[in-house]
């Protein structure tokens, strides 16, 4: 069985508003589930490639000062 995560993914979410795209994501860190870290990985995807550069820099700086 071959099950494609990003897209399964990508289209639970195409009809979501951004209250419930939040609290997705919000729920998923709260629960510390592993199964939870694909979906989360597949909207830093779209988050990045969606992002210009300054804002590139951005989230690779926040993530660089977290990671300390």
């Amino acid at each position: 069985m071959n099950i494609n995560i990003r897209q399964h993914i990508l289209n639970n979410f195409k009809d979501a508003n951004k209250s419930e795209i939040k609290a997705s994501i919000e729920a998923s860190i709260e629960k510390k589930d592993e199964i939870t870290l694909p979906g989360l990985g597949v909207f830093f995807e779209v988050l990045w490639e969606n992002s210009d550069e300054n804002s590139k820099e951005y989230i690779i700086n926040t993530l660089k000062n977290s990671l300390k």
